[in-house]
């Protein structure tokens, strides 16, 4: 199968998915929906590429296995979160600006189903592989391990922290959180450096760096950290304001008691 052949088959399936999803929103007005299915969807694009591939079995098969759990994963914790939580308020404030048109969430939602695409890059780049050395190997895997545990513990110790109604109205600044604002953010974004390592001697090996660079770009100045910290200063105000002072946006860092500019 060529590449375009592989990539049009995880749009068309995606395409479908996510008009699921949005049928679900309609149904449920929760439009954190969109996030489970994405997460769902790169592991799918993941296994599938893996399995069309025409590359080295060895990167192929770690691919399929890194990207399958790693989303698993992250499916799994955010399908909690939105069966137990009301809307995320991203969204709400989303569903405000677009006053809940359905057919501009329909929009939203098959934006997402080419994002899954734009991501899926990365994964073609290792699936097309002839041969990679042992130690690139073990290093994707070590980089993988690392991302996916650090998000892990990020996230735990957030849902834990939200689930204290002690907390109510306080910003979560213990365990890695003391030392990035959005440490789950960060581990996320370093997983993507996996890939890069799989797909050493790639021809399709530019691709591989989209993964970490289109990441950032997302998390840093376009759907992840931006619409997070808006939300976090409408709920949580001056106390999220000293906590942005104090620590660090996104690599992290140790804190500080006054900051004159974000790190990140």
């Amino acid at each position: 199968m060529t590449p375009l052949w592989a990539l049009g088959t995880i749009g068309c399936v995606m395409s479908a998915v996510m008009f699921a999803g949005w049928a679900w929103e309609r149904r449920h007005r929760n439009a954190g929906i969109v996030d489970v299915l994405w997460a769902a969807g790169m592991g799918f694009a993941g296994i599938w590429l893996a399995w069309v591939g025409s590359g080295d079995p060895r990167p192929r098969l770690l691919l399929a296995i890194l990207a399958g759990v790693w989303s698993l994963r992250l499916a799994l914790h955010l399908w909690a979160r939105v069966r137990s939580e009301d809307e995320d308020g991203r969204y709400r404030h989303l569903r405000h600006y677009l006053r809940d048109r359905g057919w501009a969430f329909l929009l939203f939602f098959q934006a997402q189903a080419l994002l899954v695409v734009l991501f899926a890059l990365p994964f073609l780049a290792v699936a097309a592989n002839p041969v990679v050395s042992v130690p690139w190997l073990v290093a994707g895997v070590l980089v993988w391990a690392a991302g996916l545990v650090g998000e892990a513990v990020a996230d735990r110790q957030l849902a834990a922290f939200r689930a204290d109604r002690a907390n109510a109205g306080k910003v979560c600044d213990v365990g890695p959180w003391r030392y990035s604002r959005h440490p789950n953010y960060f581990f996320e974004w370093l997983q993507w450096w996996a890939y890069v390592c799989l797909a050493i001697g790639s021809p399709w090996m530019a691709l591989a760096w989209l993964g970490p660079v289109l990441m950032y770009l997302f998390l840093r100045y376009l759907s992840g950290i931006p619409f997070t910290e808006a939300q976090a200063e409408r709920t949580r105000g001056d106390a999220y304001r000293a906590y942005r002072a104090r620590t660090p946006m996104l690599f992290p860092w140790f804190p500080q008691e006054r900051r004159q500019e974000d790190i990140a």
